[in-house]
């Protein structure tokens, strides 16, 4: 079991920095991994540009090319906020708390449920620390569903806290779920008439955040009216399989650079709900209260279904509706401590879903709103997420034929491609992990595939949901039996469509099989062609 207050968070030595990662082992494994693609190239046939099956090369270069443009523009933008532009806010953000501002109060609004007991020491322990940094009253908002959790937060708030301004405000949800929690906690709020400028951090009960988390996005709020919201940095201390750990690591250094180039546009794509800051005067409001408790989708297939999860999502679109300035913080961090029984795999998956369907059911209404109500860049990233998830299908799949077809040697050198080019984009994404991991190659391309198969899986039934860690919530069809299995079954039907489609017209672009012409149609019809 872990133990959170074990670790040091804030020990320099915790985490390596900067050049610290690149050490000596780490230069001689990527030595070795180059070394073996080298000799794998030589030893195999090339048959990429035989005549029969160099279309099907065109093909994956044209659709590679195309993707590695975007990620290095997504890089490009991240190394100029990261480099140039947040540093300018971080510095002008140290005079304003040099000078004195602070915010009159400081609210923290968190939701825990059955949470381990030293995790949830570690997270009060962490709020403990942000308030005495800040050096103003504060006001702890719990939406409990369970006094098991209010009696460990009591007690080690009195033993971390006794010398602090501290108000704890217990809110008991009577109806089950996160979103239901959240709601009654702003509606609590609401009714204590919270000042419209008062900060309020939201924060999930396993979230332990890092030494100036909050304070770092305090002035932020003073230095731009405008801005509504901010989103912060996390990493994740995970009791899990060597594989699992790697991936969610590999996870959040593509969260890190995609938050940055975001943020360069003044909106997010998400404003996780681990940890992100608000301003007041929008949180209180009845249609953000309403949109967190009740968000829903009218679908032509499913009809009208409530989001089970994904309250960040709900958030971001309040926001983005509103035209909201919202931004990135790099320099808050926190930590999410995942606790993960057996192998991981059903866990991953399910992650994968929750994910993948979340993201699908907002983006959908997000890209209805329109490049002019959302800045182009962040717009075009919403359509983007749905072309990349076909996309990423096709270039296995014609590699896969073309082998079939003429030489397996062609899929040993495809392979090869990838472990050249995802080396190249671990070592960018290595920057921005905690480590240089060298499985990052393969969880990365493992990453994409099951991240676009289940996308391609979920947006053909958008109403099922499933939240795994938060006691195993489910939502399923609801109506008449034989409704419900008339809806599965066309989503079925669907989904094997659209497949089938998407692979006969990659396999007809690529040549692999030749299209019946007018000649073939002759032949039916007394040749009338010639």
């Amino acid at each position: 079991m872990i133990k959170p207050a074990s670790y040091k968070l804030n020990d320099p030595g915790f985490w390596p920095k900067g050049w610290e990662k690149w050490n000596l082992t780490v230069l001689l494994q990527i030595a070795l991994y180059i070394t073996v693609c080298i000799i794998f190239l030589s030893l195999v046939p090339n048959k990429l540009f035989d005549p029969e099956i160099r279309q099907v090369t065109y093909v994956i270069g044209f659709l590679g090319c195309w993707r590695f443009s975007w990620w290095f523009t997504h890089a490009v933008r991240a190394m100029i906020y990261s480099q140039y532009v947040y540093p300018r806010m971080r510095a002008e953000g140290n005079r304003v708390l040099d000078g004195g501002w602070r915010p009159k109060h400081l609210h923290f609004m968190m939701t825990t449920y059955k949470e381990h007991r030293s995790i949830t020491e570690g997270v009060v322990r962490g709020i403990v620390v942000q308030i005495r940094e800040a050096g103003i009253p504060a006001t702890i908002w719990l939406g409990s569903g369970d006094k098991f959790d209010e009696d460990i937060i009591e007690d080690h708030l009195r033993s971390v806290g006794n010398d602090l301004d501290i108000t704890l405000n217990i809110i008991r949800q009577n109806v089950g779920g996160k979103r239901m929690a959240i709601g009654l906690v702003l509606r609590a709020m609401s009714r204590a008439n919270v000042p419209d400028d008062d900060i309020v951090v939201f924060m999930d009960g396993d979230f332990i955040m890092e030494s100036n988390a909050v304070r770092s996005c305090l002035p932020l709020f003073k230095l731009y009216p405008d801005l509504e919201a901010v989103t912060t940095d996390e990493d994740v201390i995970a009791e899990a399989p060597r594989w699992m750990r790697s991936m969610l690591s590999m996870r959040f250094a593509q969260r890190r650079l995609a938050m940055q180039s975001h943020a360069l546009s003044g909106r997010v794509l998400t404003l996780t709900g681990r940890m992100s800051v608000f301003r007041v005067r929008h949180v209180k409001t009845l249609e953000f209260i309403r949109l967190l408790e009740a968000d829903y989708l009218d679908h032509w297939l499913w009809g009208s279904f409530r989001f089970l999860s994904g309250d960040d999502k709900s958030t971001l679109y309040y926001m983005l509706k509103h035209g909201a300035r919202l931004l990135y913080v790099p320099d808050s961090m926190g930590y999410t401590v995942e606790v993960v029984e057996g192998n991981g795999i059903n866990r991953m998956v399910q992650n994968y879903r929750r994910w993948s369907g979340n993201m699908l059911r907002n983006g959908a209404r997000v890209i209805a709103l329109g490049p002019r109500r959302v800045p182009f860049f962040i717009w075009w990233c919403f359509v983007d997420q749905r072309i990349a998830m076909w996309t990423m299908l096709v270039n296995p799949a014609v590699a896969i034929a073309a082998a079939t077809l003429y030489s397996w040697a062609y899929l040993i050198q495809y392979f090869l491609f990838l472990a050249i080019s995802r080396l190249l984009l671990s070592l960018v994404l290595s920057s921005y992990a905690r480590t240089v991991d060298m499985w990052f190659p393969f969880v990365l391309y493992i990453n994409q595939l099951i991240n676009a198969a289940v996308k391609v899986y979920s947006i053909f039934r958008l109403s099922k949901q499933r939240w795994f860690n938060r006691g195993d919530q489910k939502s399923a069809v609801s109506g008449d039996r034989l409704l419900v299995m008339a809806r599965e079954g066309f989503a079925g039907f669907q989904t094997t469509v659209a497949v089938t489609a998407l692979f006969l017209i990659v396999i007809l672009m690529t040549g692999l099989v030749e299209t019946p012409g007018f000649r073939l149609f002759g032949f039916f019809t007394g040749d009338i062609w010639g």
